[in-house]
């Protein structure tokens, strides 16, 4: 079983910055891909970023240049950046752990809201 705890979400005011991060526990795969994914009400779950066990990272077209994913290298821990956050990126942001067999795992959700 993989467990996913999220931490770092909060209130900032527009052009501020956050951090969040999240870690694994419990079964462990290899070549898992970890990122984050963020959802308003009455919208579909959308891409923020991912990352590779290699440390290959995607993002999601709204956040490219503002955000960063980062990876710890031996750990199944990611960091997310964010940058010059604006209003459209308050939502509730999900941590996502991919394993190459199908399975894909979620934690319970940290919310961002970005208001002045």
């Amino acid at each position: 079983q993989v467990r996913l705890v999220e931490s770092g979400g909060g209130l900032v005011q527009p052009g501020g910055s956050l951090r969040l991060h999240c870690a694994r526990s419990g079964d462990m795969y290899r070549y898992s891909i970890m990122g984050w994914y963020r959802q308003t009400p009455g919208k579909q779950r959308e891409l923020v970023a991912t990352v590779t066990e290699a440390g290959l990272p995607d993002y999601g077209d709204s956040v490219k240049g503002r955000f960063a994913i980062s990876r710890d290298k031996g750990k199944d821990t990611v960091h997310l950046q964010m940058n010059n956050l604006k209003p459209e990126d308050t939502a509730t942001y999900y941590c996502n752990y991919k394993v190459p067999a199908g399975g894909s795992y979620w934690g319970q959700g940290t919310q961002v809201t970005v208001s002045s």
